[in-house]
């Protein structure tokens, strides 16, 4: 497989799956190389709204005092995405991480979180996401659903029928080894990861959450430093997570008082990318699988993540 070839899959990444080489249709997307956006949802967080009733004691009583002050700050620095997730999809995202919550106030709707509550519901965001397969019936997507914040066992019940009606027969059973050619088959095109482990057991068509290895580090540095360790350790036999993302905490929020999360996000990615594109997919053990970044649309991240499939050609070659 030529570089012009690579460019033209990965350039056009809207359809990015449906034109991968016949050689790796048949490989598990546990063994892929498939990009990924962090906290997908923060890209509509809700100034107005109050921090999450899981942050610290102190930080809601300062949310309290100074919302003013606080909201604004939080906004900042939870924003690591810019587009929705139709957009995002268009890039080449392939792995969705939507962090699920109940919004004070918010009635019986559902929302996303990342320090504060976002203004887009889960019903309205997974309503966009299933118009957008419907138009790209060769393209995966995995969704991985988390954090649950407030959510009681009737809003996980009412949440997971709205899942199994909205993708109804596009979902891929947790007993399944999912290839492209497999999913295809069988018109799968939906992988729902679901953190609660009562709900995964009555369902098989979700799976269990898939580990996601986080270096919780402002320094880029330290991130490569901590997935290396990880690499060294041996890769999870499923999907997983490698993250690209960046920490801050109150320490270096104080320091940079000016900064926000893409000002640092975007001086990091040179070193960050570099070490992406120096990667393999695969079963060994240093093989990546899904691979988060803040701010996907910044850069070649997909391209690049996109790219690394044709090391597996490579391989067998």
């Amino acid at each position: 497989m030529g570089d012009n070839q690579r460019e033209e899959v990965g350039g056009g990444n809207s359809d990015w799956m449906s034109r991968l080489p016949e050689e790796l249709l048949d490989v598990p997307l546990w063994n892929l190389a498939i990009p990924g956006s962090h906290d997908s949802m923060s890209f509509c967080l809700d100034v107005s709204s109050p921090v999450l009733g899981s942050e610290s004691f102190l930080l809601r009583l300062t949310d309290r005092l100074f919302p003013c002050w606080t909201r604004p700050c939080i906004y900042r620095w939870s924003t690591s995405q810019q587009s929705v997730l139709r957009d995002q999809c268009e890039l080449g995202i392939r792995f969705l991480d939507l962090r699920i919550a109940r919004k004070p106030a918010g009635g019986s709707r559902l929302f996303f979180a990342h320090g504060i509550y976002t203004l887009m519901t889960v019903k309205e965001a997974l309503e966009e996401l299933a118009l957008w397969l419907d138009a790209h019936p060769k393209e995966i997507i995995i969704i991985s659903c988390s954090h649950f914040e407030s959510l009681t066992d009737e809003d996980h019940i009412q949440l997971v029928e709205f899942i199994m009606s909205l993708f109804s027969k596009k979902l891929c059973f947790s007993k399944d080894v999912p290839t492209l050619r497999s999913c295809w088959s069988r018109g799968q095109q939906v992988i729902v990861s679901y953190d609660n482990q009562q709900m995964e057991w009555q369902h098989p068509e979700l799976w269990p959450m898939i580990p996601y290895w986080y270096a919780d580090s402002p320094d880029p540095k330290k991130v490569i430093a901590y997935l290396e360790e990880q690499k060294h350790h041996g890769r999870p036999d499923g999907f997983y997570v490698s993250g690209l993302n960046l920490t801050e905490d109150a320490f270096y929020i104080l320091l940079h008082p000016f900064q926000n999360l893409k000002k640092m996000t975007t001086r990091a990615l040179s070193l960050l990318l570099h070490w992406t594109a120096e990667q393999r997919p695969g079963p060994e053990g240093g093989g990546v699988n899904i691979v988060c970044c803040d701010f996907v649309g910044l850069s070649r991240f997909c391209w690049i993540v996109i790219g690394l499939n044709f090391k597996l050609l490579k391989a067998a070659g």
